[in-house]
């Protein structure tokens, strides 16, 4: 497993390097912003451990910059030990996870480790229902011949119901899926979610797909008009 490290504090960054190597891991240190964002487009890197505050281009940029240009990578996200709001803005321009300094180096692998195995359950790089198509490769998704701008949680959100192939999934199962195990919000975000998904998937197209299932959860029906 290839991993990308962008660290520029020192100590910290060559512990986290030497951390990994020692576990197996093959990894790249690479200390600004600029240089994290140039080298993350390498789509080969398993995984990307990201800190905030960087030289250059801070942490949020370059995950932002990162998603607008279709990677898919995992983030794992470095944060300050007070930084909630870090956190929250982290997740919505696009990480995956988020872990808190100081941190435990167990901690850490087990939380990289999670985000692989999320990565690697197999699903399908392109899942079609109906007439609707998510391609994971490009990060597009296409209603018809329309292509539909979807923030990266909007995206696996979607993800997520369409590899369910219209069974439905509860709350918990789209928070873990979508958000992973470490979310410690609202869980009322789904439901927030949900409305941003049916106003750009269904909306403009007088459909009714993304279903609320009472007392379940939510499901994708390709088929409803």
């Amino acid at each position: 497993m290839k991993v990308l490290v962008v660290e520029d504090e020192r100590y910290l960054g060559e512990a986290i390097r030497d951390g990994l190597v020692a576990e197996g891991f093959e990894v790249d240190l690479v200390d600004d912003g600029t240089l994290g964002f140039e080298r993350g487009q390498d789509q080969s890197f398993d995984a990307i451990v990201l800190d905030i505050l960087l030289p250059k281009k801070n942490g949020f940029e370059v995950c932002r910059e990162l998603r607008k240009l279709g990677v898919v990578t995992p983030i794992l996200v470095l944060t300050a030990k007070d930084g909630e709001l870090d956190e929250a803005e982290a997740l919505d321009i696009g990480a995956d996870d988020f872990l808190r300094k100081p941190f435990s180096f167990v901690v850490l692998i087990a939380r990289l480790n999670a985000l692989l195995r999320r990565n690697d359950r197999g699903r399908a790089a392109v899942v079609e229902m109906g007439d609707l198509r998510l391609d994971t490769g490009s990060y597009r998704v296409h209603r018809g011949r329309e292509n539909i701008e979807l923030t990266q949680r909007e995206f696996a959100l979607l993800a997520a119901l369409m590899n369910a192939r219209g069974e439905a999934l509860s709350k918990d199962e789209l928070l873990h899926l979508v958000w992973g195990g470490a979310f410690e919000g609202d869980p009322n975000i789904v439901e927030v979610y949900i409305g941003y998904l049916r106003k750009k998937i269904d909306a403009p197209f007088n459909r009714r797909s993304v279903q609320t299932v009472r007392g379940v959860g939510y499901r994708l029906d390709a088929t409803e008009e």
